[in-house]
């Protein structure tokens, strides 16, 4: 337990700067914080869309900062997962991105994405809420099994944090639906994140997760310097997760 929990805690998995629209530090002070924390990787992450185009300036910038040598830093970009097809909101050409971390920003809909008040309406209406967690954990196992696990690594955002915006709840998810979609990310190779800013996924997620042997992550998800490598509730998730084996 120990060992586990001291080597998540030393990573920043998901980073971001001022290439995204809502963060306020630069790569630099990113760096330094990381560094001051005493990290030993930090991925910087910034929001992209399909039709994204500064993603080659944001590599190079990333390049042309100097970086201590007892930090790696990697490279990621965020995109949404758009659909239960698996659909992902991401450009095509990602030369020097390591990883592709996948969000779940809006609800994956039949047709595309959904917002938490369609998605509202849609369980109004008489979508079962056991049918759109059903449909939530195809969107997830869809998307990892047909992304290009050759070109660069994925890696799953603060999972389930849709589902309370839409009126659902992670612990009704069934013990079957997180084997599966826990043996989807190890069958893949899917990093799961358990992420600070949004606390998920929980314990249950988690515990299903090292059961199946998945890569875990630790992110702050900081959108500010001062916030990089400072932990409080990914560890006691982890540590409950632990506890449920």
């Amino acid at each position: 337990m120990t060992d586990l929990r001291g080597t998540l805690l030393l990573g920043d998995h998901h980073v971001h700067s001022t290439f995204s629209d809502d963060a306020h530090s630069t790569l630099a002070e990113n760096i330094a914080a990381a560094t001051t924390q005493g990290l030993s990787v930090v991925r910087l992450t910034e929001h992209v869309r399909a039709d994204t185009a500064w993603v080659p300036e944001f590599v190079a910038a990333v390049a042309a900062e100097p970086v201590p040598s007892s930090l790696t830093v990697l490279t990621g970009v965020e995109a949404k997962l758009l659909s239960v097809a698996g659909d992902i909101d991401a450009p095509t050409e990602l030369d020097g991105i390591d990883a592709l971390v996948l969000a779940d920003h809006q609800f994956p809909g039949t047709d595309g994405p959904w917002s938490p008040t369609a998605t509202r309406e849609r369980i109004a209406a008489g979508l079962s809420p056991a049918d759109a967690l059903e449909q939530f954990v195809v969107a997830s196992i869809a998307a990892m099994t047909t992304f290009d696990h050759t070109a660069r690594t994925l890696q799953l955002a603060h999972w389930f944090s849709i589902l309370p915006k839409v009126g659902l709840s992670e612990d009704d998810l069934t013990d079957e639906q997180l084997d599966r979609w826990s043996t989807a990310a190890s069958a893949t190779g899917t990093l799961v994140e358990i992420n600070e800013k949004w606390g998920c996924p929980g314990a249950r997620a988690v515990r299903a997760a090292l059961a199946n042997g998945v890569t875990l992550v630790a992110s702050t998800d900081s959108h500010v310097a001062g916030d990089v490598g400072r932990y409080e509730r990914v560890g006691r998730i982890l540590d409950g997760a632990l506890a449920l084996r």
